[in-house]
């Protein structure tokens, strides 16, 4: 089925304040050519509680729709904490386990609008009362001899300071400066480096779809040969760090216009990022546990509403007539009817109901089959001490499972031990474990291969090393308390997770389907889905549960208004830059910085 990209209204009249990139083929689809519906069909099951699920729910039933949400495990998904088993203690609460830390960078714009729709019973609202600024990161190399450094989030500050008016010079020379901290880094290679960035900047989208989607990030920035250094923190880990990717499969598009965003965002110059020190920021975390301070609230909301959630259920097939949804069977045997199906789940879970009747009513599905998910899981580590680091994420660049930290006690407020645990807690570090299948520094395993207690051993010797490199000592095994990894990572005997996410990995954007399909009732979320954010994060899936919700607005023929669908922002000065890089790649020239 042909797909038309239009933007909605509040986007349009945007791109007239800004620059902006949204990709063909991801904007909100239009109304489909078959006959009105006798009547104005309402009923919507969607498959799958997390981030895309609660995204499609929101928006629908804001609009009037019925919206029965079945999920099989929890509600949440990637996003969720939980309390930890058997820690509650003295009428504390547990202690707060979470899949891993949250992080709301300057370019989220989906998730933070609707945190700011999501009302709390004490009055305000989700992204008023419970997001917070971080003004700083710490910034840790693996076995480099070097101490932590401490960078600031922003990189406003460089850019005032570059020149009251952006141009490309002062741009590159504020790049340059926001990553200075990389240590041992020829200043060539850093230039050559920040150059290659701002070739993904002045690019059309043309060239970034057709010629920077099919490569590598380690083949676009030209590791090879460069020193050990660039290609271990520059090209490799920096990567790991900012967008848990793989420099030598990801997309270097897709790294590439993250990167863009990051830095843009940070640059404080586009409002539309939300990033003023008033209402919003470059970095931003939660004030207290996932669950607590958002999913809950939000699952709340929806029930308020009329959202209807049914717990334990996931389904196990479609039936299919046509071009039609005519059915779907649950994993306990019920069956489900409705007048719009939405798969909101992850690709482990969407690949088995690719039936071949599926398949037939639409084959562009079966590029599903050609993506491929990863790991990064969350382990938080319970401390008898808080920590005297200011607030801010910790990227220990480097260490072989590219392990990334925050600190949690310092942003939550108030008193640690006399509210969660047994007393004994006074701060949480909450790490993430990006790489799995790489040996450690322990046991010479791979994630994948250690029991549960090695890798959190793994885990903290590895952080330790980064974090004591230099002569301080600022983590000590003799501070923990207990520890909690994800229980989505089990062993049965063999291990396994339940919750992988997509990687965009070179070539796969044509894989990727749209929220709509060629079945007039069958809609797809999830971060798999074509977003303008394009990576698996909690902010593309969110869009995609826009894009799903839109989609079913225009085939059911509702007058209501779309959901805001918004585009990664980029700065109006490399507009011109771009139209001389269209002209020259319909002409088959290369890029005009490539060399």
């Amino acid at each position: 089925m042909a797909r038309r990209s239009v933007l909605t209204g509040a986007a349009a009249a945007a791109v007239l304040a800004g620059s902006a990139v949204a990709l063909p083929g991801v904007g909100v689809p239009s109304a489909r050519a078959v006959p009105p519906p006798p009547r104005r069909r309402r009923d919507v099951a969607v498959f799958g509680g997390g981030m895309a699920g609660l995204a499609t729910a929101h928006e629908l039933v804001e609009r009037g729709f019925e919206v029965t949400v079945y999920e099989p495990a929890y509600l949440g998904g990637k996003a969720r904490s939980h309390d930890v088993p058997g820690t509650a203690r003295g009428g504390r609460k547990a202690l707060p386990g979470e899949h891993g830390f949250r992080f709301f960078p300057g370019c989220y714009q989906h998730v933070t609008e609707s945190m700011q729709r999501i009302p709390l019973s004490g009055g305000g609202n989700v992204k008023d009362r419970h997001l917070v600024n971080v003004e700083t990161a710490v910034v840790a190399f693996d076995d480099a001899g070097y101490a932590p450094t401490v960078a600031p989030a922003s990189i406003m500050g460089f850019v005032e300071h570059a020149g009251a008016i952006v141009t490309l010079d002062n741009l590159r020379n504020a790049l340059m400066t926001g990553l200075k901290f990389v240590v041992d880094v020829p200043p060539w290679e850093l230039a050559y480096f920040v150059n290659r960035e701002l070739i993904i900047a002045t690019s059309c989208t043309e060239r970034r779809l057709g010629q920077w989607e099919n490569q590598s990030w380690m083949q676009f920035v030209k590791a090879k040969g460069k020193s050990p250094a660039y290609q271990r923190y520059l090209a490799g880990a920096l990567t790991r760090a900012l967008v848990a990717a793989k420099s030598h499969t990801a997309s270097a598009r897709t790294i590439g216009q993250i990167g863009l965003a990051l830095a843009t965002s940070a640059t404080g110059l586009i409002g539309h990022y939300d990033a003023g020190l008033v209402t919003g920021g470059v970095d931003r975390i939660l004030n207290a546990p996932t669950n607590h301070a958002w999913i809950d609230p939000w699952v709340a909301y929806l029930r308020a509403r009329g959202v209807r959630f049914v717990m334990g259920e996931g389904v196990s097939s479609f039936q299919v007539s046509g071009r039609q949804i005519t059915g779907a069977t649950l994993a306990s045997g019920q069956s489900v009817s409705a007048d719009w199906y939405v798969a909101a789940m992850p690709l482990d879970r969407l690949r088995p109901l690719l039936s071949p009747d599926l398949l037939r009513a639409d084959p562009s599905l079966g590029g599903i089959r050609r993506l491929q998910d990863d790991w990064m899981v969350g382990i938080q580590y319970f401390l008898n001490r808080k920590t005297d680091l200011p607030p801010g994420h910790i990227a220990a660049l480097g260490t072989p499972w590219a392990l990334t930290g925050l600190y949690q006690a310092g942003a939550w407020g108030g008193n640690f031990a006399r509210t969660y645990g047994d007393g004994k807690v006074h701060d949480v570090l909450s790490i993430d474990i990006s790489d799995w299948e790489k040996p450690g520094i322990l046991y010479g395993k791979t994630a994948k291969q250690c029991s549960k207690q090695e890798v959190a051993r793994e885990v903290w010797a590895q952080m330790s090393r980064a974090m004591n490199s230099g002569g301080r000592r600022l983590l000590r095994r003799e501070d923990i308390v207990t520890w909690s990894l994800d229980p989505g990572i089990t062993w049965s005997p063999t291990i396994a997770n339940a919750t992988p996410l997509m990687v965009n990995t070179a070539g796969s954007h044509r894989h990727r389907p749209t929220a709509d399909t060629a079945l007039t009732n069958f809609f797809i979320g999830g971060d798999h889905v074509r977003t303008n954010i394009d990576l698996a994060t909690m902010e593309g899936a969110n869009e995609s549960g826009r894009r799903v919700a839109n989609a079913i607005i225009a085939a059911s023929g509702s007058s209501a208004q779309p959901a805001p669908v918004y585009p990664l922002w980029e700065l109006p000065m490399l507009e011109p830059f771009k139209a001389n890089d269209r002209d020259r790649y319909r002409a088959g020239l290369p890029h005009f910085l490539d060399f």
